[in-house]
């Protein structure tokens, strides 16, 4: 099953993804390192937790790969001046003949991949032997009251003939399907738990576009986007005590060493 990585504003991304960055540098937390490692950040975004994992690696290095131009272009920016960045789709993943990482570092990024087995199988071939991967992405149950809201907007006019019945591009995998196919493609001392971790954004309309529904915008015209996304907070604002959005992450943490 093969996939094209959504677009994303990489700008807006980068100005409203303080929550992200948490999590991300709580997964950072979770990279053992003695500072002079090459690491891969698979799926980079902008470049904010890539640029706490470079302050990790004084004698180290860092590359960045991320299937989106936009965010490699606001990646660039942050980070120091002759970082490597990749525009690459992490399933398909290629560093070069022979070539290979001392660890792997992902925040918030698988769920957008489809194929887990083709993912695992690209990250073990750029994993050097007993080299450390450390992950953070959706996992089963997550962003579940955006997605119903969105389901229940889509179904209605003006969006139904974009978006009724679509199921949507996310594969938030159950621990144990990661880590039946994490052993399949060459993992061992595989962890893989589920945490609940809710946030009510600060500027909810902007986050919902950017983080939360920017895979149904794409499938619709330019002028239903903003009530598309305006409707999906009133749903989500009528379902919650307090008239708050929340977005209900489950975050799936994998934690192996390659075999």
């Amino acid at each position: 099953m093969h996939s094209t990585p959504r677009d994303w504003n990489g700008r807006s991304y980068d100005r409203i993804a303080d929550f992200m960055e948490q999590l991300g540098r709580e997964v950072l937390d979770r990279l053992q390192l003695a500072g002079d490692e090459t690491v891969l950040d698979a799926g980079c975004g902008s470049g904010r937790v890539t640029e706490a994992l470079i302050d990790r690696l004084p004698r180290g290095r860092v590359i960045g790969v991320d299937g989106s131009a936009d965010m490699i272009d606001v990646a660039a920016e942050r980070l120091p001046a002759g970082t490597e960045l990749l525009v690459q789709d992490l399933a398909e993943l290629d560093l070069g003949p022979g070539r290979t990482v001392d660890a792997i570092l992902s925040t918030a990024t698988f769920h957008w991949i489809p194929d887990h087995a083709r993912l695992f199988a690209a990250l073990r071939r750029a994993l050097r032997d007993g080299g450390q991967l450390v992950v953070q992405c959706g996992g089963a149950g997550n962003v579940a009251g955006p997605h119903a809201a969105s389901r229940a907007v889509g179904a209605r006019d003006p969006y139904a003939p974009y978006l009724s019945g679509w199921a949507g591009p996310w594969n938030f995998s159950t621990p144990q399907d990661a880590t039946d196919r994490l052993r399949a493609a060459g993992f061992t001392d595989v962890s893989a738990t589920l945490v609940e971790r809710p946030v009510q954004p600060d500027e909810p309309l902007e986050y919902l576009s950017t983080i939360v529904l920017g895979s149904h915008l794409e499938r619709l015209p330019a002028e239903l986007h903003e009530s598309f996304v305006a409707d999906v907070a009133a749903e989500l604002s009528a379902a919650s005590p307090d008239g708050r959005i929340t977005i209900d992450y489950v975050r799936l943490n994998l934690d192996a060493t390659a075999a």
